[in-house]
């Protein structure tokens, strides 16, 4: 009884740990939706042309995710985050030196490598996290409380840097984002010490001395319900960043639908919301997360949010309603705003609890193939640049508002994966080491948990 009581306890540290990558995850990567705004007025670039560094931002998954898998494999969790924190400290210090050069492209390469870091720790936080929790509900609950914390992240960077920029938008520079920058690097500088100096537990043995090598005739992609859950995480991801990086656009454009020429402090607040909603659903989803299932989680958010998007195209605009935001100040304050702009900010409560839901789901049952599937799972994310990418043509050719349907059809996607293809109709392929050796608690990537 001791033991177990000493194991649950030693397992709070690394999962702080893991807590404090999913801010830094979302504070970096969410750099690129009012980098967006900046670009597109100091380069002149187009609506989908502002969205190429959160495309490069987001195509490092499609590069990094099968290494970042391998690295898990290989070297650990511990030494894979090591490393991802130190390629994020470059790629932050890219981003900021070409604010100094005033050089677009480097401003993508900045975000390229931004993204290999993100990649990275995001392999590594979610096996590990789903781990702790011993999978099924109080996996996907761990997953949900640093979803939470991911979205503290993300709802201070529009703020921030919205704050910085000022309200003349036209002479918005990535050089007036420098402080968030510093901020950035140096997050990741202390993330690194901390890292270094801890025990971090790793789910699975590297090397299984004694075992056979043989080659597996299966993989993680001879799951049905994952290879469809991969799909719908590209969807996912692409829904969650579209929805404001868009939404941030509409109501920064001079021209164009409805000429909404909200300023850009005014439109970070709004899109902070976004986030700050995500947050407070997040919450709400970590505490009911034992008890109610990822699959009924993400019916009701894709159904919810089908509701809110299809009501923000079709809803005339010209209609104003007060919506509370959150300020720079951190404070909240009523603002008039489209009723289309606050039906696609209430979106972030739906969004937020879909990525623990949809990993959890698929990853259900995998086993030994777990990691791999991780870094299979963190491909697939590079959804989120492709999306926004290609609402960002659509809001170009037909205008804000159309681009949404392409919001609508990946939730759609979404409910049917909630519905029908999370099961997992592979059930006779074998998932644990056939080292008898080998506990089945390590050979199944799971710890030991407190029974449920």
């Amino acid at each position: 009884m001791n033991t177990k009581t000493n194991q649950k306890s030693s397992y709070v540290l690394p999962i702080a740990i893991m807590f404090a990558l999913f801010f830094m995850i979302s504070f970096v990567t969410g750099l690129q939706n009012p980098f967006g705004v900046i670009v597109k007025n100091q380069f002149g670039a187009s609506n989908a042309m502002s969205q190429l560094g959160n495309l490069a931002n987001f195509l490092a998954y499609a590069l990094m995710g099968i290494p970042s898998g391998i690295l898990l494999t290989r070297i650990g969790y511990k030494k894979t985050a090591l490393v991802a924190v130190t390629v994020g400290f470059v790629g932050v210090a890219v981003t900021f030196f070409s604010g100094q050069a005033g050089s677009f492209i480097i401003y993508l390469i900045g975000a390229l490598v931004s993204g290999f870091s993100m990649c990275m720790l995001n392999a590594v936080v979610n096996p590990m996290l789903n781990t702790l929790g011993g999978g099924g509900n109080k996996g996907n609950q761990l997953i949900q409380f640093g979803g939470s914390i991911n979205s503290i992240g993300a709802t201070i960077v529009p703020v921030l840097v919205g704050y910085l920029i000022g309200d003349v938008v036209q002479n918005a520079n990535i050089r007036d984002a420098n402080p968030a920058l510093y901020l950035a690097m140096g997050i990741f500088a202390l993330a690194f010490i901390v890292l270094a100096a801890s025990k971090i537990p790793e789910p699975r043995k590297l090397i299984v001395k004694g075992a056979a090598k043989v080659k597996d005739k299966y993989s993680a992609l001879s799951f049905r319900h994952f290879v469809l859950g991969t799909v719908a995480i590209f969807i996912y991801v692409g829904v969650e960043v579209g929805i404001p990086n868009i939404a941030n656009l509409f109501m920064t454009a001079t021209a164009g639908e409805g000429g909404l020429s909200i300023s850009t402090t005014m439109a970070g607040t709004i899109v902070g919301t976004y986030w700050f909603l995500m947050l407070i659903g997040r919450l709400v989803g970590a505490s009911i997360g034992g008890k109610i299932s990822s699959k009924v989680m993400l019916i009701v958010a894709s159904s919810l949010g089908l509701i809110f998007v299809t009501l923000a195209i079709f809803v005339p605009l010209g209609i104003n309603v007060s919506m509370p935001v959150f300020r720079s100040d951190i404070s909240f304050g009523l603002v008039s705003v489209p009723i289309n702009i606050m039906f696609l900010i209430l979106c972030g409560l739906c969004t937020s609890v879909m990525w623990g839901g949809i990993f959890n789901l698929a990853v259900e049952g995998l086993g030994k193939y777990t990691e791999m599937a991780s870094g299979i799972f963190m491909v697939m994310v590079v959804g989120g640049g492709v999306l926004p990418y290609i609402q960002g043509l659509v809001a170009d050719s037909a205008g804000f508002l159309s681009s949404f349907f392409v919001v609508m059809a990946g939730l759609a996607y979404l409910l049917y994966y909630a519905l029908i293809g999370s099961k997992n109709v592979n059930t006779d392929i074998p998932v644990e080491d056939e080292d008898t050796d080998v506990p089945v608690e390590i050979a199944t990537g799971s710890l030991p948990t407190e029974k449920k």
